[in-house]
Protein backbone atom coordinates (compact mmCIF):
# COMPACT_ATOMS: atom_id res chain seq x y z
CA UNK A 1 0.00 0.00 0.00
CA UNK A 2 2.89 2.28 0.80
CA UNK A 3 3.64 2.93 -2.98
CA UNK A 4 0.04 3.14 -4.01
CA UNK A 5 -1.18 6.27 -5.83
CA UNK A 6 -3.15 8.87 -3.51
CA UNK A 7 -6.61 9.10 -4.84
CA UNK A 8 -7.78 11.87 -2.33
CA UNK A 9 -5.47 14.55 -1.07
CA UNK A 10 -7.19 16.80 1.83
CA UNK A 11 -4.55 19.79 2.06
CA UNK A 12 -5.28 22.52 5.06
CA UNK A 13 -9.65 22.07 4.67
CA UNK A 14 -11.04 24.41 7.23
CA UNK A 15 -15.00 24.25 7.08
CA UNK A 16 -17.06 27.02 9.03
CA UNK A 17 -20.60 27.71 9.37
CA UNK A 18 -22.38 31.07 9.68
CA UNK A 19 -24.61 31.38 12.40
CA UNK A 20 -26.41 34.34 14.57
CA UNK A 21 -23.99 33.94 17.11
CA UNK A 22 -21.25 34.77 14.80
CA UNK A 23 -18.95 31.81 12.53
CA UNK A 24 -18.78 28.32 13.95
CA UNK A 25 -15.32 26.42 12.95
CA UNK A 26 -16.05 23.35 12.38
CA UNK A 27 -13.13 21.38 10.68
CA UNK A 28 -9.41 23.63 11.64
CA UNK A 29 -7.10 22.90 8.56
CA UNK A 30 -7.04 19.31 8.86
CA UNK A 31 -4.76 17.16 6.34
CA UNK A 32 -5.75 13.61 5.62
CA UNK A 33 -4.47 11.44 2.43
CA UNK A 34 -6.34 8.02 0.63
CA UNK A 35 -4.63 5.94 -1.25
CA UNK A 36 -5.82 3.25 -3.70
CA UNK A 37 -7.40 0.72 -2.08
CA UNK A 38 -7.38 1.16 1.33
CA UNK A 39 -9.71 1.21 3.74
CA UNK A 40 -8.62 5.09 6.11
CA UNK A 41 -11.09 5.50 9.11
CA UNK A 42 -11.47 8.85 10.33
CA UNK A 43 -13.07 8.83 14.31
CA UNK A 44 -14.07 10.93 17.07
CA UNK A 45 -17.07 11.85 18.94
CA UNK A 46 -20.36 14.00 17.17
CA UNK A 47 -19.15 17.21 16.71
CA UNK A 48 -15.37 16.71 15.72
CA UNK A 49 -15.42 17.74 12.45
CA UNK A 50 -15.50 14.19 10.99
CA UNK A 51 -18.53 13.96 9.12
CA UNK A 52 -18.55 17.77 7.73
CA UNK A 53 -15.02 17.10 6.58
CA UNK A 54 -16.48 14.76 3.95
CA UNK A 55 -19.25 16.59 3.38
CA UNK A 56 -17.42 19.53 2.30
CA UNK A 57 -15.13 17.33 -0.04
CA UNK A 58 -18.71 16.13 -1.54
CA UNK A 59 -19.89 19.98 -1.99
CA UNK A 60 -22.22 18.71 0.46
CA UNK A 61 -22.17 21.58 3.17
CA UNK A 62 -25.91 22.85 4.16
CA UNK A 63 -26.08 26.42 2.65
CA UNK A 64 -24.68 28.54 5.57
CA UNK A 65 -21.31 26.53 5.86
CA UNK A 66 -18.40 27.22 3.29
CA UNK A 67 -14.98 25.18 3.16
CA UNK A 68 -11.77 26.92 2.51
CA UNK A 69 -8.08 24.52 1.17
CA UNK A 70 -7.64 22.11 -1.01
CA UNK A 71 -9.52 18.76 -1.79
CA UNK A 72 -7.65 16.96 -4.49
CA UNK A 73 -9.20 14.02 -6.46
CA UNK A 74 -6.22 12.40 -8.46
CA UNK A 75 -5.25 16.35 -8.88
CA UNK A 76 -8.28 17.81 -9.30
CA UNK A 77 -9.40 20.31 -6.79
CA UNK A 78 -13.02 19.51 -5.48
CA UNK A 79 -13.94 22.49 -3.76
CA UNK A 80 -12.59 24.57 -6.50
CA UNK A 81 -15.26 22.95 -8.85
CA UNK A 82 -18.54 24.37 -10.54
CA UNK A 83 -21.39 21.96 -9.51
CA UNK A 84 -21.64 20.80 -13.14
CA UNK A 85 -17.69 19.27 -13.08
CA UNK A 86 -18.36 18.07 -9.51
CA UNK A 87 -21.73 16.04 -10.74
CA UNK A 88 -19.59 14.40 -12.92
CA UNK A 89 -17.69 12.86 -9.92
CA UNK A 90 -19.36 12.44 -6.70
CA UNK A 91 -22.05 9.75 -7.57
CA UNK A 92 -19.72 8.37 -10.35
CA UNK A 93 -16.47 8.41 -9.00
CA UNK A 94 -16.78 9.21 -5.49
CA UNK A 95 -19.73 8.07 -3.42
CA UNK A 96 -21.48 8.35 -0.28
CA UNK A 97 -23.18 6.04 2.29
CA UNK A 98 -25.02 7.99 4.69
CA UNK A 99 -25.80 6.50 8.34
CA UNK A 100 -29.44 6.35 7.95
CA UNK A 101 -30.67 4.74 5.22
CA UNK A 102 -34.32 5.19 6.13
CA UNK A 103 -34.15 8.23 5.55
CA UNK A 104 -31.75 8.28 2.71
CA UNK A 105 -34.01 6.37 0.35
CA UNK A 106 -37.20 8.09 -0.64
CA UNK A 107 -40.20 5.61 0.22
CA UNK A 108 -42.50 6.98 -2.79
CA UNK A 109 -40.42 5.38 -5.47
CA UNK A 110 -39.37 2.02 -5.50
CA UNK A 111 -35.46 0.54 -4.48
CA UNK A 112 -35.15 -0.52 -8.81
CA UNK A 113 -36.90 2.78 -9.42
CA UNK A 114 -34.08 4.47 -6.71
CA UNK A 115 -30.93 2.17 -8.28
CA UNK A 116 -31.81 2.88 -11.80
CA UNK A 117 -31.28 6.54 -11.11
CA UNK A 118 -27.92 7.18 -10.62
CA UNK A 119 -26.52 4.60 -13.50
CA UNK A 120 -29.18 6.24 -16.37
CA UNK A 121 -28.35 9.66 -15.15
CA UNK A 122 -24.24 9.06 -15.14
CA UNK A 123 -23.80 6.51 -17.58
CA UNK A 124 -26.73 6.96 -19.96
CA UNK A 125 -28.56 3.49 -20.31
CA UNK A 126 -31.35 2.85 -21.64
CA UNK A 127 -34.21 1.72 -19.02
CA UNK A 128 -33.83 -2.14 -19.55
CA UNK A 129 -30.18 -1.99 -19.16
CA UNK A 130 -30.42 0.08 -16.21
CA UNK A 131 -33.00 -2.70 -14.94
CA UNK A 132 -30.49 -5.06 -15.18
CA UNK A 133 -27.49 -3.48 -13.89
CA UNK A 134 -29.55 -2.88 -10.84
CA UNK A 135 -30.82 -6.57 -10.38
CA UNK A 136 -26.78 -7.27 -11.06
CA UNK A 137 -26.03 -4.68 -8.09
CA UNK A 138 -28.77 -6.14 -5.36
CA UNK A 139 -26.95 -9.57 -6.36
CA UNK A 140 -23.70 -7.69 -5.82
CA UNK A 141 -24.75 -7.18 -2.38
CA UNK A 142 -26.51 -10.63 -1.62
CA UNK A 143 -30.15 -9.25 -1.60
CA UNK A 144 -32.09 -12.59 -1.65
CA UNK A 145 -34.97 -12.69 -4.39
CA UNK A 146 -33.76 -9.56 -6.27
CA UNK A 147 -36.44 -9.49 -9.24
CA UNK A 148 -39.13 -9.08 -6.68
CA UNK A 149 -37.08 -6.63 -4.08
CA UNK A 150 -37.12 -4.30 -7.12
CA UNK A 151 -40.51 -3.86 -6.68
CA UNK A 152 -40.50 -3.16 -2.97
CA UNK A 153 -40.38 -0.09 -0.88
CA UNK A 154 -38.04 0.60 1.64
CA UNK A 155 -40.41 0.03 4.41
CA UNK A 156 -40.76 -3.42 3.20
CA UNK A 157 -37.39 -4.25 3.93
CA UNK A 158 -35.14 -4.67 6.84
CA UNK A 159 -32.29 -2.26 8.21
CA UNK A 160 -29.45 -4.58 7.12
CA UNK A 161 -31.53 -5.00 3.49
CA UNK A 162 -32.14 -1.36 3.48
CA UNK A 163 -27.78 -0.64 4.02
CA UNK A 164 -27.56 -2.83 1.19
CA UNK A 165 -29.37 -1.55 -0.89
CA UNK A 166 -27.34 2.11 0.14
CA UNK A 167 -24.55 0.23 -1.16
CA UNK A 168 -25.65 -1.00 -4.00
CA UNK A 169 -26.08 2.58 -4.75
CA UNK A 170 -23.26 4.10 -4.19
CA UNK A 171 -21.17 0.92 -6.16
CA UNK A 172 -24.22 1.65 -9.15
CA UNK A 173 -21.11 3.42 -11.34
CA UNK A 174 -18.05 1.72 -10.31
CA UNK A 175 -16.40 4.56 -7.58
CA UNK A 176 -12.68 5.31 -6.90
CA UNK A 177 -13.67 6.16 -3.75
CA UNK A 178 -16.56 4.96 -0.85
CA UNK A 179 -17.28 7.21 1.64
CA UNK A 180 -19.28 5.23 4.23
CA UNK A 181 -20.18 7.75 7.04
CA UNK A 182 -21.57 5.73 10.41
CA UNK A 183 -23.04 2.69 7.60
CA UNK A 184 -23.40 0.11 10.83
CA UNK A 185 -24.83 2.60 13.98
CA UNK A 186 -27.65 1.80 13.70
CA UNK A 187 -27.61 -2.13 13.05
CA UNK A 188 -27.79 -5.16 15.35
CA UNK A 189 -23.99 -7.04 15.96
CA UNK A 190 -24.56 -10.36 13.68
CA UNK A 191 -25.29 -7.29 10.62
CA UNK A 192 -22.91 -5.01 11.35
CA UNK A 193 -20.42 -7.94 11.25
CA UNK A 194 -21.87 -9.30 8.02
CA UNK A 195 -21.83 -5.15 6.36
CA UNK A 196 -18.41 -4.80 7.22
CA UNK A 197 -17.76 -8.83 5.32
CA UNK A 198 -19.63 -7.70 2.58
CA UNK A 199 -17.55 -4.33 2.23
CA UNK A 200 -14.28 -5.95 2.23
CA UNK A 201 -15.28 -8.36 -0.02
CA UNK A 202 -16.38 -5.54 -2.52
CA UNK A 203 -13.17 -3.56 -1.92
CA UNK A 204 -11.12 -6.75 -2.98
CA UNK A 205 -13.77 -6.76 -6.20
CA UNK A 206 -13.34 -3.89 -7.20
CA UNK A 207 -10.47 -2.22 -5.89
CA UNK A 208 -11.77 0.71 -4.16
CA UNK A 209 -10.41 2.82 -1.18
CA UNK A 210 -13.27 3.42 1.17
CA UNK A 211 -13.29 6.50 4.03
CA UNK A 212 -14.89 5.16 7.23
CA UNK A 213 -16.43 7.40 9.49
CA UNK A 214 -17.26 6.31 12.91
CA UNK A 215 -17.40 6.40 16.49
CA UNK A 216 -17.50 2.27 16.82
CA UNK A 217 -13.56 1.55 17.20
CA UNK A 218 -13.73 -2.04 17.68
CA UNK A 219 -15.05 -1.98 13.75
CA UNK A 220 -12.16 0.58 12.94
CA UNK A 221 -9.55 -1.98 14.87
CA UNK A 222 -10.44 -4.97 12.77
CA UNK A 223 -11.36 -2.81 9.82
CA UNK A 224 -9.47 -0.07 8.69
CA UNK A 225 -5.63 0.10 7.46
CA UNK A 226 -4.83 4.10 8.37
CA UNK A 227 -6.80 5.70 11.36
CA UNK A 228 -7.48 9.44 11.59
CA UNK A 229 -8.61 10.95 14.92
CA UNK A 230 -10.57 13.67 15.10
CA UNK A 231 -11.10 16.05 18.12
CA UNK A 232 -12.88 19.39 17.89
CA UNK A 233 -12.35 19.71 14.34
CA UNK A 234 -8.74 18.84 14.32
CA UNK A 235 -6.66 15.94 13.27
CA UNK A 236 -4.92 14.66 16.88
CA UNK A 237 -3.28 11.72 16.15
CA UNK A 238 -2.61 9.46 13.25
CA UNK A 239 -0.50 6.61 12.11
CA UNK A 240 -1.26 2.76 11.06
CA UNK A 241 -4.40 0.99 12.39
CA UNK A 242 -2.58 -1.76 14.18
CA UNK A 243 0.25 0.66 15.62
CA UNK A 244 -2.27 3.40 17.06
CA UNK A 245 -4.04 0.73 19.08
CA UNK A 246 -1.66 -0.78 20.35
CA UNK A 247 -0.25 2.24 21.44
CA UNK A 248 -2.05 5.24 21.35
CA UNK A 249 -0.11 8.48 21.64
CA UNK A 250 -2.71 11.25 22.47
CA UNK A 251 -5.04 11.23 25.49
CA UNK A 252 -8.13 11.97 23.61
CA UNK A 253 -7.48 8.80 21.61
CA UNK A 254 -6.74 7.06 24.83
CA UNK A 255 -9.76 7.91 26.18
CA UNK A 256 -12.03 6.69 23.38
CA UNK A 257 -9.95 3.29 23.42
CA UNK A 258 -11.08 3.84 27.56
CA UNK A 259 -14.87 3.97 26.91
CA UNK A 260 -16.36 0.93 26.78
CA UNK A 261 -18.87 0.77 29.31
CA UNK A 262 -18.08 -1.18 32.13
CA UNK A 263 -19.02 -2.03 35.86
CA UNK A 264 -21.63 -4.99 36.65
CA UNK A 265 -25.00 -4.49 37.85
CA UNK A 266 -25.44 -6.68 40.92
CA UNK A 267 -28.91 -9.14 40.99
CA UNK A 268 -31.70 -7.13 43.14
CA UNK A 269 -32.46 -8.81 46.84
CA UNK A 270 -33.77 -12.69 46.88
CA UNK A 271 -36.60 -11.77 48.47
CA UNK A 272 -37.65 -8.11 46.34
CA UNK A 273 -40.96 -8.57 44.92
CA UNK A 274 -41.94 -8.52 41.35
CA UNK A 275 -43.12 -5.23 39.96
CA UNK A 276 -44.03 -6.05 36.22
CA UNK A 277 -45.05 -9.65 35.22
CA UNK A 278 -46.39 -10.95 31.79
CA UNK A 279 -47.69 -14.60 31.52
CA UNK A 280 -47.85 -15.92 28.45
CA UNK A 281 -47.91 -13.25 26.45
CA UNK A 282 -48.66 -12.78 22.60
CA UNK A 283 -48.96 -10.30 20.09
CA UNK A 284 -49.82 -10.50 16.45
CA UNK A 285 -50.17 -8.41 13.46
CA UNK A 286 -52.43 -9.30 10.30
CA UNK A 287 -50.38 -7.86 7.36
CA UNK A 288 -52.20 -7.57 3.94
CA UNK A 289 -55.66 -8.81 3.24
CA UNK A 290 -59.13 -7.74 1.76
CA UNK A 291 -61.59 -7.98 -0.99
CA UNK A 292 -59.30 -9.24 -3.29
CA UNK A 293 -55.77 -9.76 -1.74
CA UNK A 294 -57.13 -12.92 -0.04
CA UNK A 295 -56.66 -13.92 3.56
CA UNK A 296 -54.30 -11.92 5.78
CA UNK A 297 -50.74 -12.88 6.70
CA UNK A 298 -50.58 -13.40 10.73
CA UNK A 299 -47.50 -11.76 12.06
CA UNK A 300 -46.59 -13.64 15.64
CA UNK A 301 -44.32 -10.78 16.92
CA UNK A 302 -44.52 -11.98 20.53
CA UNK A 303 -45.15 -15.49 21.27
CA UNK A 304 -45.97 -17.55 24.81
CA UNK A 305 -43.55 -15.33 26.61
CA UNK A 306 -43.50 -15.31 30.40
CA UNK A 307 -41.18 -12.49 32.03
CA UNK A 308 -41.26 -11.20 35.73
CA UNK A 309 -39.35 -7.85 36.77
CA UNK A 310 -38.68 -7.36 40.46
CA UNK A 311 -37.61 -4.11 42.16
CA UNK A 312 -34.12 -2.88 41.78
CA UNK A 313 -33.48 -5.19 38.85
CA UNK A 314 -32.43 -4.92 35.00
CA UNK A 315 -33.64 -7.05 32.30
CA UNK A 316 -31.76 -7.15 29.43
CA UNK A 317 -33.65 -8.40 26.16
CA UNK A 318 -31.47 -8.94 23.15
CA UNK A 319 -31.64 -10.11 19.62
CA UNK A 320 -31.84 -8.71 16.00
CA UNK A 321 -34.38 -6.94 14.61
CA UNK A 322 -37.43 -8.11 13.67
CA UNK A 323 -37.15 -10.48 17.13
CA UNK A 324 -40.19 -9.10 18.85
CA UNK A 325 -37.94 -7.15 22.02
CA UNK A 326 -39.51 -3.44 21.67
CA UNK A 327 -43.02 -4.79 20.94
CA UNK A 328 -42.63 -6.71 23.92
CA UNK A 329 -41.13 -3.56 25.77
CA UNK A 330 -44.50 -2.48 24.41
CA UNK A 331 -46.91 -4.74 24.94
CA UNK A 332 -45.95 -5.12 28.88
CA UNK A 333 -46.46 -1.45 29.26
CA UNK A 334 -50.26 -1.85 27.50
CA UNK A 335 -48.97 0.44 24.69
CA UNK A 336 -50.20 -2.50 22.61
CA UNK A 337 -53.24 -4.88 22.18
CA UNK A 338 -51.72 -8.55 23.83
CA UNK A 339 -53.11 -11.96 24.92
CA UNK A 340 -51.94 -13.15 28.07
CA UNK A 341 -51.88 -11.77 31.44
CA UNK A 342 -49.65 -8.71 32.39
CA UNK A 343 -49.44 -7.61 36.01
CA UNK A 344 -48.16 -4.64 37.86
CA UNK A 345 -47.68 -4.14 41.69
CA UNK A 346 -49.56 -7.90 41.98
CA UNK A 347 -52.77 -6.11 40.02
CA UNK A 348 -54.17 -7.56 36.59
CA UNK A 349 -54.04 -4.93 34.27
CA UNK A 350 -54.32 -7.01 30.69
CA UNK A 351 -57.85 -5.69 30.36
CA UNK A 352 -57.22 -2.37 31.56
CA UNK A 353 -58.48 0.21 29.34
CA UNK A 354 -57.02 3.57 28.57
CA UNK A 355 -58.92 5.57 31.19
CA UNK A 356 -57.99 2.67 33.71
CA UNK A 357 -54.33 2.98 32.67
CA UNK A 358 -53.42 6.62 32.69
CA UNK A 359 -53.08 7.07 36.74
CA UNK A 360 -50.68 4.13 36.05
CA UNK A 361 -48.59 5.59 33.09
CA UNK A 362 -46.48 8.23 35.72
CA UNK A 363 -44.97 4.73 37.24
CA UNK A 364 -44.60 2.87 33.88
CA UNK A 365 -42.05 5.09 31.60
CA UNK A 366 -40.69 4.47 28.29
CA UNK A 367 -37.54 6.00 26.81
CA UNK A 368 -37.24 5.69 23.01
CA UNK A 369 -34.38 5.15 20.84
CA UNK A 370 -34.32 8.67 18.84
CA UNK A 371 -34.89 11.49 21.32
CA UNK A 372 -34.29 13.75 18.51
CA UNK A 373 -37.46 11.53 17.10
CA UNK A 374 -39.50 12.10 20.22
CA UNK A 375 -38.85 15.48 21.93
CA UNK A 376 -40.73 17.71 20.09
CA UNK A 377 -39.16 20.07 17.78
CA UNK A 378 -41.61 23.59 19.03
CA UNK A 379 -41.16 23.23 22.80
CA UNK A 380 -38.44 24.21 25.19
CA UNK A 381 -36.70 21.70 27.48
CA UNK A 382 -38.48 23.06 30.31
CA UNK A 383 -41.74 22.64 28.50
CA UNK A 384 -41.14 18.95 27.18
CA UNK A 385 -39.85 17.88 30.66
CA UNK A 386 -43.05 19.17 32.66
CA UNK A 387 -45.87 18.15 29.97
CA UNK A 388 -46.74 14.67 31.81
CA UNK A 389 -46.71 16.69 34.88
CA UNK A 390 -49.69 18.56 33.37
CA UNK A 391 -51.30 15.39 33.31
CA UNK A 392 -50.72 13.48 36.60
CA UNK A 393 -50.40 16.54 38.69
CA UNK A 394 -52.35 19.27 37.50
CA UNK A 395 -52.85 21.39 40.21
CA UNK A 396 -49.09 21.64 40.27
CA UNK A 397 -48.30 25.70 39.89
CA UNK A 398 -46.04 27.27 37.07
CA UNK A 399 -43.96 28.19 39.50
CA UNK A 400 -43.32 24.49 41.10
CA UNK A 401 -43.36 22.78 37.37
CA UNK A 402 -40.55 24.89 36.83
CA UNK A 403 -39.25 24.12 40.13
CA UNK A 404 -39.53 20.13 39.36
CA UNK A 405 -37.82 21.15 35.69
CA UNK A 406 -34.79 22.42 37.64
CA UNK A 407 -34.28 19.57 39.78
CA UNK A 408 -35.08 16.92 36.88
CA UNK A 409 -32.16 18.62 34.81
CA UNK A 410 -29.62 18.44 38.01
CA UNK A 411 -30.56 15.15 38.30
CA UNK A 412 -29.49 13.90 34.93
CA UNK A 413 -26.20 16.01 34.80
CA UNK A 414 -27.51 19.31 32.72
CA UNK A 415 -27.45 22.86 33.81
CA UNK A 416 -30.67 24.03 34.15
CA UNK A 417 -30.44 27.33 32.57
CA UNK A 418 -31.17 25.13 29.36
CA UNK A 419 -34.48 24.82 29.81
CA UNK A 420 -35.48 27.49 28.24
CA UNK A 421 -33.77 25.98 24.91
CA UNK A 422 -34.80 23.46 22.23
CA UNK A 423 -33.95 20.27 21.26
CA UNK A 424 -31.68 21.25 18.14
CA UNK A 425 -29.80 22.84 19.76
CA UNK A 426 -28.35 20.03 21.92
CA UNK A 427 -25.91 17.38 20.90
CA UNK A 428 -27.40 13.20 21.40
CA UNK A 429 -26.38 12.59 24.40
CA UNK A 430 -27.66 15.90 25.58
CA UNK A 431 -31.15 14.93 24.10
CA UNK A 432 -30.88 11.47 25.60
CA UNK A 433 -30.87 13.23 28.94
CA UNK A 434 -33.51 15.21 28.27
CA UNK A 435 -35.54 11.84 27.63
CA UNK A 436 -34.19 10.46 30.19
CA UNK A 437 -35.37 13.47 32.60
CA UNK A 438 -39.02 13.17 31.15
CA UNK A 439 -39.60 9.78 32.44
CA UNK A 440 -37.70 10.82 35.78
CA UNK A 441 -39.61 13.91 36.55
CA UNK A 442 -42.54 11.57 36.95
CA UNK A 443 -41.16 9.20 39.79
CA UNK A 444 -41.71 6.09 37.93
CA UNK A 445 -41.26 2.68 39.30
CA UNK A 446 -40.13 0.68 35.94
CA UNK A 447 -38.54 2.44 33.25
CA UNK A 448 -38.33 0.49 29.38
CA UNK A 449 -35.92 1.92 27.64
CA UNK A 450 -35.99 0.86 24.02
CA UNK A 451 -32.39 1.28 22.76
CA UNK A 452 -31.27 4.03 24.39
CA UNK A 453 -27.38 4.48 23.80
CA UNK A 454 -27.39 3.00 20.20
CA UNK A 455 -26.90 5.82 18.02
CA UNK A 456 -24.31 7.50 21.02
CA UNK A 457 -20.68 7.82 20.57
CA UNK A 458 -19.01 4.92 22.81
CA UNK A 459 -18.10 7.75 25.55
CA UNK A 460 -21.24 9.38 25.37
CA UNK A 461 -22.90 5.90 26.18
CA UNK A 462 -20.49 5.33 28.74
CA UNK A 463 -21.71 8.59 30.36
CA UNK A 464 -25.76 7.51 29.94
CA UNK A 465 -24.89 3.94 31.30
CA UNK A 466 -23.65 5.38 34.58
CA UNK A 467 -26.14 7.68 34.57
CA UNK A 468 -29.06 4.90 34.72
CA UNK A 469 -27.11 3.40 37.40
CA UNK A 470 -26.92 5.81 39.58
CA UNK A 471 -30.69 6.87 39.24
CA UNK A 472 -31.87 3.08 39.88
CA UNK A 473 -29.42 2.73 43.23
CA UNK A 474 -31.09 6.59 44.01
CA UNK A 475 -34.40 5.58 43.24
CA UNK A 476 -34.99 1.94 43.57
CA UNK A 477 -36.22 1.73 40.04
CA UNK A 478 -36.52 -1.01 37.78
CA UNK A 479 -35.51 -1.14 33.91
CA UNK A 480 -36.05 -3.17 31.09
CA UNK A 481 -33.10 -2.80 28.74
CA UNK A 482 -33.62 -3.61 25.49
CA UNK A 483 -30.97 -3.36 22.96
CA UNK A 484 -28.52 -4.92 20.36
CA UNK A 485 -25.42 -3.50 21.77
CA UNK A 486 -23.88 -6.54 24.03
CA UNK A 487 -21.39 -4.47 25.95
CA UNK A 488 -23.49 -1.59 26.61
CA UNK A 489 -26.37 -4.57 28.14
CA UNK A 490 -23.55 -6.48 30.06
CA UNK A 491 -22.91 -3.15 31.69
CA UNK A 492 -26.49 -2.37 32.61
CA UNK A 493 -28.03 -6.00 33.45
CA UNK A 494 -28.04 -8.70 36.01
CA UNK A 495 -30.53 -10.55 34.17
CA UNK A 496 -30.60 -11.47 30.08
CA UNK A 497 -33.85 -12.95 27.77
CA UNK A 498 -32.72 -13.31 24.39
CA UNK A 499 -35.20 -13.17 21.76
CA UNK A 500 -35.34 -14.51 18.42
CA UNK A 501 -38.42 -14.55 15.99
CA UNK A 502 -41.34 -13.71 19.14
CA UNK A 503 -39.78 -16.08 21.13
CA UNK A 504 -37.21 -16.56 23.95
CA UNK A 505 -33.99 -19.08 22.89
CA UNK A 506 -32.74 -18.57 26.38
CA UNK A 507 -32.32 -16.53 29.33
CA UNK A 508 -30.84 -16.74 32.74
CA UNK A 509 -28.58 -14.08 34.54
CA UNK A 510 -25.82 -11.94 32.42
CA UNK A 511 -22.83 -13.67 33.22
CA UNK A 512 -23.95 -16.80 32.65
CA UNK A 513 -25.40 -16.15 29.26
CA UNK A 514 -22.40 -14.11 28.23
CA UNK A 515 -19.46 -16.64 29.64
CA UNK A 516 -21.31 -19.78 28.71
CA UNK A 517 -24.43 -19.12 26.17
CA UNK A 518 -26.12 -22.37 25.38
CA UNK A 519 -27.94 -21.95 22.07
CA UNK A 520 -26.25 -21.52 18.52
CA UNK A 521 -28.32 -18.60 18.32
CA UNK A 522 -26.98 -16.29 21.53
CA UNK A 523 -23.02 -17.70 20.76
CA UNK A 524 -23.46 -15.93 17.54
CA UNK A 525 -24.68 -13.19 18.41
CA UNK A 526 -21.94 -12.87 20.82
CA UNK A 527 -19.01 -13.59 18.40
CA UNK A 528 -20.40 -11.35 16.27
CA UNK A 529 -20.01 -8.53 19.46
CA UNK A 530 -16.95 -9.53 20.79
CA UNK A 531 -14.59 -11.32 18.06
CA UNK A 532 -12.41 -8.95 16.65
CA UNK A 533 -11.21 -11.93 14.51
CA UNK A 534 -14.30 -12.49 12.91
CA UNK A 535 -14.31 -9.66 10.42
CA UNK A 536 -11.10 -10.09 9.03
CA UNK A 537 -11.51 -14.38 8.76
CA UNK A 538 -14.78 -13.94 7.19
CA UNK A 539 -13.50 -11.96 4.49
Amino acid sequence: MANAQTVLDVRDLKVRFRTLDGAVEAVKGININVKAGETVAVVGESGSGKSQTMMAAMGLLASNGEATGAVDYRGANLLAMKKGELNKVRGRKISMIFQEPMTSLDPLYSIGNQLMEPIRRHRGLSAAAAREEALKLLRLVHIPDPERRLKSYPHEMSGGQRQRVMIAMALANDPDILIADEPTTALDVTIQAQILVLLAELQKKLGMAIVFITHDLGIVRRFADRVYVMRSGEVVEEGEAASLFANPQHAYTKMLLAAEPTGRKAPPAPDAPVLLEGRKVEVTFKIGGGFLAGDPVVLRAVDDISIRLKRNQTIGIVGESGSGKSTLGRALLRLLPSEGQIRFGGNDISGADKQAMRPLRRELQLVFQDPFGSLSPRMTVGQIITEGLLVHEPALSGKERDKRAVEALKEVGLDPIMRNRYPHEFSGGQRQRIAIARAMILKPKVVVLDEPTSALDRSVQKQIVELLRKLQADHDLSYLFISHDLAVVRAMADYIIVMKQGKIVEEGPTEAIFDHPAEKYTQTLMAAAIDSTHFRASA
